[in-house]
């Protein structure tokens, strides 16, 4: 699916996505990133929901963000909540979606201006 947006200049957005990868500003991607309005990390992880650790966690907690939605794959999918509580004393809201979900939700509050990361993670 393509995603059309406005008032987004200057910022990394996604611009499609399939089940099998996403497009940033028209640039394909298949593996597991972490998109922010100002820049991308690439292969932030190489886990799956099921083998995520307490330091791919951590670099999410570490990003100066309000937000970070979690894209689980084609599926929505949790973590052990023990990598998730973290996030609520920390004052970061953490949201788990499947990855096109979490696609479309970073470019509408990237484009609110707001600080956000979207953490992708492949099937």
């Amino acid at each position: 699916m393509k995603l059309h947006l406005s008032n987004t200049a200057g910022l990394n957005m996604f611009t499609a996505y399939g089940d099998d990868y996403v497009a940033v500003n028209h640039e394909k991607h298949e593996k597991n990133l972490i998109l922010l309005p100002e820049s991308i990390i690439h292969e932030w992880s190489t886990a799956t929901v099921q083998t995520l650790t307490e330091a791919d966690m951590q670099k999410l907690l570490e990003l100066g963000t309000e937000i970070v939605l979690l894209g689980t794959g084609q599926r929505l999918r949790f973590p052990s909540g023990a990598l998730l509580r973290p996030f609520a004393p920390a004052g970061i809201g953490l949201e788990v979606m499947d990855l096109r979900a979490a696609c479309r939700t970073y470019n509408i509050l990237a484009a609110e201006g707001r600080k956000v990361a979207a953490a992708l993670l492949f099937d």
